[in-house]
């Protein structure tokens, strides 16, 4: 078994001073080095068309931008550099499994993913205007998952990089919704109005308790409302077309989440279903870029979250309402482990 850790960062003020601080939280870390060293990959892999991204950001979130300039500054970079590297448009990003379930008032979630990949990042952002929101961050500014102060919860399952399109990448459109949408019914029509850069599953629970999976691909959108779970493939036949070759194990797990779902149960009942390898939905192909490496339990009426990271992991309490009345967690790093020798370069 290997040890790691997530980071929990906390930060209230402008977007500029968020900005900063994550700037200068990077810069301080082991990940600086692996960002810097895969700059010139990036840079040779695709490019942007920066005066199109800036107006895409000042449509759907103008005040990002000056995260970004926060960012720039913080890390002694340009802002094109900034742009091209975390703002999700027109990025490649890798493959990813991914489970939820949302019923019973809980918002469960694993994030299947390759360890090296991993940023080991938990954020707490309360900007001055804006959602504030609590989540595991993707990309710098991006989010994996998350919830934010109105209990509106998403997170992203990986379908297909086929047929890729201009257009933002799953951890920015996650962040996007969070930062602006109070509601599932607002997230969906962000969803069906952004530019798709690849094919997601995009699942939603908020304090109403309406649930939702929103397919998106480049070319289509499609809403299943009142779902209860998710995972990596479109189930609708007008998106059948999107899917990869073999879902057989994608339709297996749907299938198990789905009979726990209808299950009467607790936060606890849920991150143990999520957690424990023995009920089927948390995965260990780390090689394989699909092994599991944190699950996160959100509760969107009492704005509560559990916490745990790697496997058989004790769950670690959050209380993200009171933070937003002006609290600091003492919770400033949460440890786990997962049976994988696999690398993580956060550390």
């Amino acid at each position: 078994m290997q040890r790691f850790y997530v980071d929990v960062i906390q930060g209230r003020g402008s977007y500029y001073d968020l900005g900063y601080l994550a700037g200068e939280k990077l810069a301080a870390s082991p990940l600086y080095h692996v960002h810097q060293k895969r700059r010139s990959k990036s840079m040779r892999s695709y490019s942007i068309h920066f005066p199109q991204v800036k107006q895409y950001f000042h449509k759907y979130a103008p005040v990002m931008w000056e995260e970004f300039e926060g960012m720039a500054d913080a890390l002694k970079w340009t802002m094109y550099d900034v742009i091209h590297e975390y703002s999700g448009f027109q990025l490649d990003d890798v493959n990813s499994g991914c489970s939820a379930m949302m019923n019973n008032g809980f918002f469960a979630r694993n994030y299947d993913f390759h360890p090296k990949t991993y940023e080991g990042r938990l954020l707490l952002w309360q900007p001055d205007h804006g959602y504030a929101s609590i989540g595991i961050s993707g990309r710098m500014a991006g989010r994996i998952d998350g919830m934010n102060e109105k209990g509106l919860v998403i997170g992203f399952h990986f379908v297909n990089r086929r047929r890729a399109e201009d257009g933002f990448t799953c951890s920015i459109i996650a962040r996007l919704i969070l930062d602006t949408c109070a509601t599932t019914e607002e997230a969906i029509d962000l969803l069906n109005e952004m530019p798709h850069r690849h094919s997601f599953n995009y699942s939603l629970y908020d304090a109403s308790l309406q649930s939702a999976v929103v397919e998106a691909s480049p070319r289509c959108v499609h809403v299943h409302y009142n779902a209860v779970s998710c995972a990596n493939h479109f189930i609708s036949e007008k998106l059948h077309d999107e899917n990869r070759y073999h879902t057989l194990e994608s339709k297996d797990r749907l299938r198990t989440l789905q009979h726990y779902a209808r299950i009467p149960h607790t936060a606890a009942d849920a991150y143990t279903f999520f957690n424990d390898p023995s009920y089927g939905i948390f995965k260990k192909k780390y090689g394989s870029w699909s092994g599991t490496l944190h699950t996160t339990v959100y509760e969107p009426k009492s704005l509560q979250v559990l916490v745990g990271i790697g496997e058989k992991a004790r769950p670690i309490p959050l209380d993200f309402k009171r933070w937003l009345e002006g609290a600091r967690l003492p919770v400033t790093r949460i440890l786990g482990e997962i049976d994988s020798n696999e690398l993580f370069v956060h550390m």
